[in-house]
């Protein structure tokens, strides 16, 4: 049985995510920085993250903590774009990732495809890239926990 409060979600719509989002956790802009979704189709979201010099380490390559809070922000957009508002307080429950190549000091893009999507666990896999790059810099499995209801 659906909540009340989802009686109204209409998925797939980034303004509404990204309202849930900064409603409900609102230190995730400032822990991650100003990512921005740009693309929600369903088991699907694409998410933009910005890269800062806080971002970068000696050599030019974005630092790995910043590929995995990309990887983990987007399987969380992905799943709150399906469930919304009941499902703001799933948590991560794994996360592996893989470095493939070094990035480019460039916005990173998440490409994050829900691969099951149960009552109580979630399954996504998200793909990095360095913008405007073809090739893959990471490659990230993760597992989310979700709230019961």
């Amino acid at each position: 049985m659906v909540p009340q409060e989802n009686a109204q979600w209409t998925p797939h719509r980034i303004d509404a995510v990204t309202a849930l989002i900064d409603d409900n956790f609102r230190q995730s802009r400032d822990d991650i920085g100003a990512f921005a979704i740009e693309e929600l189709k369903p088991m699907y979201a694409t998410v933009r993250m910005p890269i800062s010099a806080l971002s970068i380490r000696p050599g030019g390559s974005v630092s790995g903590p910043t590929m995995v809070k990309l990887a983990d922000i987007s399987a969380y957009i992905a799943i709150l774009s399906e469930r919304g508002p009941r499902a703001i307080d799933a948590v991560t429950a794994t996360l592996t990732i893989n470095f493939l190549a070094r990035p480019a000091p460039a916005d990173l893009i998440g490409k994050a495809r829900l691969l099951r999507l149960g009552r109580r666990l979630a399954m996504c896999e998200c793909e990095i890239y360095s913008d405007g790059a073809a090739d893959m810099v990471a490659h990230s499995t993760l597992s989310y926990a979700m709230p019961l209801g």
